[in-house]
Parts: C-alpha cells; structure tokens; sequence
C-alpha cells in the first residue's frame, strides 16, 4: 500500500461553487505573463526598481547596472515593449521613466513580501 502524503489531498473532491466562480476570474489573468517575464530577470527588475525612483537617461542606467549602453538600450526597449517603461527624446538624450506608478506599487509590494519572509523565517 502506497504511503499517504501530507500535502495532498487523499481523495478527489472540490467546491463546485469556489471552483466556477474562480474559473471565471481567471480568465485572461495569463495575459499578465509578460509583465511577470520582463519583470524576472535581474537586471531588468533592477532597472525598473531604478525607474521608479527617477526618470534616467539610457548612460544613467547603463553605469547603474554596469553594462554597456547598447546592454542597457535592449533591456529599456523589452521593458517599453512590455508596457512597463516610457521614453522621451530631449536633443541628444532620451530619457525613460515608469510607465505607470502601478510597476511601482507591484514592486513595493513585493519588497514588503520578501521583507515579511525574512522576518519570519
């Protein structure tokens, strides 16, 4: 006889009621997978952590995170292309800034997790 695991239910029952009204909640939540995918990679989280503290031109964020212009240029336009950063053009310099204070808040947000997990490890 197979050992019962402790994380898993041992028979298959579900609330039909729970289970309908969150599948219909769900639907298109997937649609947020690029904000998440451009947001897990290291050095574009800290660029968009960068952002929300100032509007920087594109050198700002190349010496920020130790790349070259051309690395930092990519990155800024993955993160303008998933709708988390904006530019603008002032002479010779273009500048980028949060899209929306909504990237902020998500990152605040998940500071104080990440903070909350340490405290109670």
């Amino acid at each position: 006889m197979p050992k019962a695991s402790h994380d898993v239910c041992d028979i298959f029952c579900f609330n039909e009621e729970k289970v309908s009204l969150l599948k219909r909640e769900i639907k298109g939540i997937e649609q947020l997978a690029p904000l998440f995918k451009a947001l897990a990679d290291p050095t574009r989280l800290k660029i968009v952590y960068a952002l929300s503290r100032d509007e920087l031109c594109v050198c700002d964020v190349a010496s920020i995170i130790g790349s070259s212009v051309a690395a930092a240029s990519h990155h800024l336009r993955l993160l303008r292309s998933s709708g988390l950063a904006r530019y603008r053009r002032e002479g010779k310099m273009v500048f980028y800034r949060l899209a929306d204070e909504c990237v902020a808040t998500i990152l605040e947000t998940a500071r104080r997790h990440q903070v909350h997990n340490e405290n109670h490890s």
